[in-house]
């Protein structure tokens, strides 16, 4: 290994030279960048010159090198990463760029448009402006901004070994979020929630989560701004997946199993299922009612509504830069969706150039089968939690109080979609399939021994779509360019791959039954 020297060259730059002769870029592969994702966030790149590697930072802060910054430096000297991106100043709103706008969220008494004041009990007037606004850019605030310089801009990465693995002629790309603190997307909303909430005094927060990512993302989240954090994680993922539960906790929440005797929403589902598995609308149910009684405890959602499918778009923004860095336009772009931020975030902005005329993808979303609102779903105005608390909403759904079979993509067992993304299906800018989940971790296995990363439950769905494309394109000959959404990693789902290695994975469906009951109870509205 070569030999290192550390001169401070001036007040603003490290200089590291090689003591051998051996050329800068040999020296830079062996450097160690130990991540530590938690030291004070600062723009940081890398520039080789010569045989000078220069670390610049800017005056009177603390150098950082973490894990996002790690992922950066390699990517300026691996050719299947995209070099460095900035972070977007600005999230992108798609409604403003719909010749048809969505239908609007009504209310669940008088079936009337929902306003504003009906929603301040819930959440802060600044995400409610959000919710509803037209303006086509959203500035991201400075202080949210420099708490995304911890993990942003996220790699873009092409999967060479897959593709080898496949012997495919397709190009494979995956963008990767779970370099943040939390391992997922959700954190690119959980922090301005957070923030909107902290600026305008609230003092507590209450959500709901499913496999975990998003009660994570919104305790850490709240631990940078002071505020206290409770949590109703399904109760599944609550028992299957503890550490994620342990996370939350480290950041300082309060979590519960769901459904809970500690709200009339929880108590009436365990009264009729004491070993009820929940559901990410019964979660919902009992957090919504939670705040809904507290002055000061606003609520969170981790998915469905517009401001967070706008949050998450900066996602879709630094991608559209790196595939131009990569020297690419993809062709299909594939992402798996539950509520659907993950999808939105990587899609929306590829959307707007499809509207332009400037590309024209496939854009294709994936979705586990035993909860398929997207492909077997109806498009109808009902709740968007289990009790019926929320506004109506019109999007696919198999009914607010459908209960899926407790598959390990917790993150996707939801009974809706995302009303915008509900309105872009039927307008035809997108497609959905359904996967089985012992095909998704097959594809997760394949995955992770090519390009190694283990990816979290919800995402394998998008590997095991890629995979499917990938294969055609073996059979005939087009070598078309991929781009998947690789949301998060799955360090905490291991007990999901553990039942998959010992072959006591099954796969679950929807009970046609079921679905056509839950059917019946969506509200009718004219």
């Amino acid at each position: 290994m070569c030999g290192l020297s550390l001169t401070l060259k001036n007040s603003n730059s490290l200089l590291l030279i090689p003591n051998s002769a051996k050329s800068c870029k040999e020296m830079a592969s062996q450097l160690l960048l130990p991540p530590n994702p938690f030291t004070r966030p600062v723009s940081a790149k890398v520039f080789l010159t010569g045989d000078d590697l220069i670390l610049k930072r800017k005056s009177n802060q603390a150098t950082r090198v973490s894990n996002g910054f790690s992922l950066r430096s390699k990517a300026a000297l691996r050719s299947n990463h995209s070099s460095s991106v900035e972070i977007p100043n600005q999230w992108y709103n798609l409604i403003a760029d719909l010749s048809v706008k969505p239908p609007p969220p009504l209310h669940p008494k008088t079936f009337e448009p929902i306003k504003p004041e009906d929603l301040s009990h819930l959440f802060p007037n600044e995400l409610i402006k959000q919710e509803a606004t037209l303006e086509r850019f959203i500035d991201i605030p400075e202080e949210v901004l420099e708490i995304y310089k911890l993990w942003r801009p996220t790699p873009l990465i092409r999967a060479k070994r897959l593709e080898k693995l496949l012997q495919t002629p397709a190009r494979i790309y995956f963008k990767y979020e779970g370099g943040s603190p939390a391992g997922s997307h959700k954190p690119n909303t959980a922090v301005p929630q957070a923030y909107y909430n902290a600026k305008e005094g609230v003092k507590n927060v209450v959500t709901e989560t499913g496999a975990g990512q998003w009660g994570s993302s919104l305790a850490f989240a709240s631990s940078l701004f002071g505020l206290d954090c409770e949590v109703w994680q399904v109760a599944n993922s609550y028992h299957q997946k503890p550490y994620r539960r342990l996370m939350m906790q480290t950041w300082g929440a309060k979590v519960h199993p769901s459904p809970s005797d500690l709200t009339v929403a929880g108590r009436k589902i365990l009264e009729s299922d004491p070993s009820s598995p929940g559901s990410l609308g019964i979660a919902i149910s009992e957090a919504v009612e939670v705040a809904a009684r507290n002055e000061d405890t606003k609520y969170c959602l981790g998915s469905v509504l517009n401001h967070v499918l706008l949050h998450q778009t900066v996602i879709g923004e630094e991608c559209i830069k790196q595939m131009e860095d990569f020297g690419e336009t993809p062709d299909v772009i594939i992402g798996c969706t539950g509520g659907g931020s993950n999808f939105a975030g990587l899609s929306f902005p590829f959307i707007r150039e499809k509207l332009k005329g400037n590309i024209n993808p496939v854009i294709r979303a994936v979705e586990p089968s035993a909860c398929p609102s997207l492909t077997k779903g109806v498009y109808a105005y009902d709740f968007g939690d289990t009790a019926g608390l929320t506004p109506l909403m019109k999007m696919h759904t198999l009914g607010h109080d459908f209960i899926p079979d407790p598959i390990h993509a917790g993150g996707l067992r939801y009974h809706g979609m995302a009303p915008l993304i509900s309105h872009v299906y039927e307008q035809g800018f997108m497609e959905a399939i359904s996967i089985p989940q012992i095909e998704c971790f097959q594809g997760a296995i394949q995955f992770a021994r090519a390009e190694g990363i283990i990816p979290a439950p919800e995402p394998t769905h998008a590997i095991a779509a890629t995979i499917r494309e990938a294969l055609r394109c073996k059979e005939t000959g087009e070598a078309k360019v991929i781009l998947m959404a690789m949301c998060g990693h799955g360090h905490f789902d291991l007990s999901s791959y553990d039942k998959y290695l010992k072959g006591e994975l099954v796969d679950l469906s929807f009970s046609e039954e079921k679905i056509r009951e839950s059917l019946s109870k969506v509200p009718h509205v004219l």
